[in-house]
């Protein structure tokens, strides 16, 4: 299935867009083709140093500041760094596939965000040029095929390393990311059923009718599911288990050094900026400004473009600034815990939320309530529900929190007893 979307995706990209003819297609893919990716790797290279400072702030001290004005030169020292520096290769390492794992881990990180629309369509001398490099049917599918490609670079990077800690790692890292992918494709199957369709330029269409229709209104239950899930996907903290430096060393890449690991680096980062397009175009309107329709009407123009496209990075920026602030701020969960969130929580409750939409949309169609704002006012009060009962009914501390514990509330309190009574009698020595 992955490959046919692939070769899907790669047949389309040069397919006329708008009213624009083959050649001048062609030629404007080619060059949004150079300047995306320049733009994506100077991104990714920042976020580097973004997440640095962004730790500095939260640990009260100053971070990188020395390399160029407030830091920013830190990116490219790092980089000539890893340049410079030697290659080590283990001796009981399969070489063939030691040197290709963190291709397979870069690659797809790389391709994985052609489908996303990041600004209003721009008019051009030749024709109208849709901003998004290839406008596939597929949709958000291709998203889900790439990306989980990533898995076998990681896996092959801990079996092809000939070290027990990097195949921990690797085999971690293909279990979580096999356990949250299902979650991840689930919680997005609602979005079908309200908008019928998977191309991403039609879904951010479907949330610009009326000025302010986002998903993340119509499908908060949804959105929780596919924020944690996505979370899981990246290897980010709370879920960084194929790393876990205190357990594995540094998991996966454990033997790897110089760029090819910094490949690996590269690639955590384009994946956690590709999710984070990725949640803005499907729960939070895409390039949409919020409250206006000028934006989404012709006649469209180069101001109407930048200034959509502010709005999608701006979007983008806020998600990852959540990834940098939550790997600082919440601890690591156990291995168990995290397989059992994925199984036993998230599964089922992806499952149970497709049931839900399914249901209220027919009802409410069979009441004469079609899309629209009374639809999403009625779906939005029901989602509040559901946050509702999955946060303070079914967690409360027991399901869902990293500090769950087997034993039981006696039990616990016995064990607190004794600790207590340890303490007293220690003092009074």
């Amino acid at each position: 299935m992955t490959s046919a979307l692939l070769i899907s995706a790669f047949m389309q990209v040069a397919e006329p867009q708008g009213n624009l003819t083959t050649g001048h297609s062609i030629i404007l893919s080619l060059v949004k083709l150079l300047v995306i990716f320049s733009i994506w790797m100077v991104t990714v290279a920042m976020l580097t140093l973004a997440e640095r400072r962004v730790a500095a702030w939260i640990q009260d001290r100053h971070g990188p500041n020395r390399v160029g004005p407030q830091g920013l030169l830190q990116p490219a020292a790092d980089g000539i760094k890893n340049f410079m520096k030697e290659e080590t290769e283990p001796s009981g390492a399969y070489r063939p596939i030691f040197l290709l794992a963190p291709a397979l881990s870069f690659i797809p990180a790389l391709i994985a965000w052609a489908v996303i629309p990041f600004a209003a369509p721009l008019p051009t001398p030749w024709g109208l040029m849709d901003m998004v490099l290839a406008d596939l049917p597929i949709g958000y599918l291709y998203i889900l095929a790439v990306s989980s490609l990533a898995a076998y670079g990681l896996v092959l990077a801990g079996w092809s390393s000939n070290n027990k800690y990097a195949l921990l790692g690797g085999l971690r890292a293909s279990a979580q990311l096999v356990s949250y992918e299902v979650s991840l494709g689930m919680s997005i199957i609602p979005i079908i059923l309200l908008g019928g369709n998977v191309t991403l330029s039609r879904i951010v269409e479907l949330q610009t009718a009326g000025g302010f229709n986002w998903n993340i209104l119509n499908l908060t239950f949804g959105f929780f599911i596919f924020f944690i899930a996505a979370y899981a996907e990246t290897n980010r903290l709370p879920f960084d288990l194929p790393e876990a430096e205190s357990e594995l060393v540094a998991g996966f890449h454990t033997e790897y050094s110089s760029m090819k690991f910094s490949m690996f680096m590269i690639a955590e980062y384009a994946a956690m900026l590709t999710m984070s397009c990725f949640m803005v175009t499907l729960f939070f309107g895409g390039w949409d400004i919020p409250f206006t329709r000028w934006d989404n009407v012709a006649p469209w123009s180069v101001w109407k473009t930048l200034a959509t496209l502010a709005a999608f990075l701006l979007k983008t920026g806020f998600f990852l600034f959540t990834y940098m602030w939550v790997r600082w701020t919440l601890p690591r969960f156990r291995y168990d815990q995290l397989m059992a969130l994925g199984w036993k929580v998230m599964l089922p409750l992806a499952l149970f939320y497709i049931v839900v939409v399914a249901f209220a949309v027919i009802a409410l169609d069979n009441f004469g309530v079609s899309a629209g704002p009374t639809q999403a006012m009625m779906l939005f009060a029901l989602n509040l529900v559901l946050l509702f009962g999955m946060f303070y009914i079914l967690d409360r501390g027991r399901l869902i929190s990293p500090a769950q514990g087997r034993v039981s509330a006696a039990e616990l309190a016995r064990l607190r007893d004794v600790a207590r009574r340890a303490s007293l009698a220690g003092g009074a020595d």
